[in-house]
């Protein structure tokens, strides 16, 4: 049975194994420190409808309040930076990554989030 906060630690937990599965270097370390500092209030945000995940695997706003802009920014410059890491490692495009990411933050996520399709369209699950 999954609890309210089973998806979303699913969820940093399959951005963070892209920096595990490497060594962890300082960069990586603080990047994971600093992304598992931030899940309570993306978590509480997510509940409470006022953010949601895009197409391409960063953070994103379904209506036209913005609360909390300096830490969606922060988590989406450090899920960029995750996504850049893992390209490196697989030989791929960044973006692709991201949009996988996506896929999976989707599909294991709370129902009542909001997600925007790749044509801009906000559903929530």
């Amino acid at each position: 049975m999954r609890t309210p906060f089973s998806a979303p630690l699913i969820m940093i937990g399959l951005i963070l194994f892209g920096l595990l599965a490497a060594p962890l270097d300082g960069s990586a370390a603080s990047i994971q420190e600093r992304m598992k500092a931030r899940l309570d209030s993306i978590i509480a945000l997510k509940n409470q409808g006022l953010i949601g995940e895009d197409a391409h695997g960063y953070l994103a706003y379904p209506t036209d309040q913005r609360p909390e802009q300096q830490l969606v920014q922060d988590e989406n410059n450090d899920r960029r930076a995750v996504y850049s890491q893992i390209a490196k490692q697989q030989g791929v495009d960044a973006a692709l990554v991201g949009q996988r990411r996506a896929k999976q933050i989707a599909e294991k996520a709370t129902p009542g989030h909001w997600f925007r399709r790749a044509d801009g369209s906000w559903y929530r699950k």
